[in-house]
This record gives structure tokens, sequence and C-alpha cells, in this order.
């Protein structure tokens, strides 16, 4: 019995001393992965951070930096063509019509007004533009981007012809009925 007692305390001893080891070990286990999560953050930041702009500058340098400031986007301005354009194509034997409304899509006061001004001209050149192509063609998605694309390269020489830049991004067709 005697035995049998010392045993057990021994075990109780070894066992108890067993079980520091273990919580010792989960212990430090934890820690590592929290490190080791931390840093993976840390690294994975740090590689997506943006480099700051170095704080002195040449004095040309300074005048490059100012024109990036100063070439901010300005809000979009959207100017709608009145009354939408009207189309006939003729198509085996039929005729087909067409009912296009047109928002041009500019960024400055300057370049709207010069599209009021200027409208009669560029509806006649987009009409004689959209008349030469063929309505089959017109009827598939490719060709209403590609008549899109078409109106914005009329659109835009008239612009250039007339105030030196381009100033309209986009032409948006914001309804295209076709019968």
């Amino acid at each position: 019995m005697a035995d049998e007692e010392e045993a057990e305390a021994a075990e109780e001893e070894g066992g108890g001393g067993g079980g520091k080891k273990k919580i010792i070990i989960l212990i430090v286990i934890g820690l590592l992965l929290v490190l080791l999560s931390v840093g993976g953050t840390v690294a994975v930041l740090t590689m997506f951070k943006e480099e700051p702009p170095p704080e002195e500058l040449a004095e040309g340098e300074e005048a490059v930096e100012e024109e990036e400031a100063e070439e901010v986007k300005l809000p979009a301005i959207y100017f709608p063509l009145n009354p939408p354009i009207l189309l006939t194509y003729p198509d085996k034997g039929r005729q087909r019509y067409a009912q296009i409304e047109i928002t041009l899509m500019a960024r400055s006061d300057t370049v709207v007004a010069e599209i009021e001004l200027h409208s009669s001209r560029i509806r006649n050149d987009l009409i004689l533009a959209f008349s030469g192509m063929e309505y089959a063609e017109i009827q598939t998605p490719e060709g209403k981007e590609l008549m899109r694309q078409q109106a914005l390269i009329v659109v835009q020489d008239i612009m250039t012809e007339e105030i030196d830049e381009p100033g309209i991004e986009q032409v948006l067709f914001t309804n295209l009925v076709m019968q």
C-alpha cells in the first residue's frame, strides 16, 4: 500500500510538471502566432504604402508639381442635343427609322457655351455621319458602339476647329430607337 501511495505521489509530481510544461508550450506557441500575424500585417501594409514626395524639389520640379495640381478633373457637365436626331434607312426594299437622343459630356462651361452656339452644325454633321451607315450594321451592339465613337470624332473635330481643343469627352446615346 505504501508503495502504491508513493507511486501515485510521484506520478502527481511528474504529471503536474508535465502539465505545466504543456501550458507553457501552448502559451509560447500562441505568442509566436500573434507575433507572426502582426508582423505579416505590417509587412503587407508597408508593401502597399505609397512613397511620400521628397520635401525639397528643384525649381523646375516645383512648376511641374503645381501644373499637376491645377489639372484636377472638373465635374462632368452633360448637355443634351435636342430635339432627337431622326434618320431613315433603306433596308431590303423597306424604309427603316432610327431616333437617337444624344447627350454630350464636357468639363467646362465655355465648351458647353460653344456646343450651344454650334449645335446646328454638330447636328448636321452627325446626321451626315449616321446616314452613311448601313441599317443592318447599326443593329448590332458593335455597330452602335462604332456609331457612338464616330459621333465622338465628329463632335471633337468640330470643337477643335472652333475652340482649338476637343472639349468633349464622351458622346452618350440616352435613347436609341430603331424600327
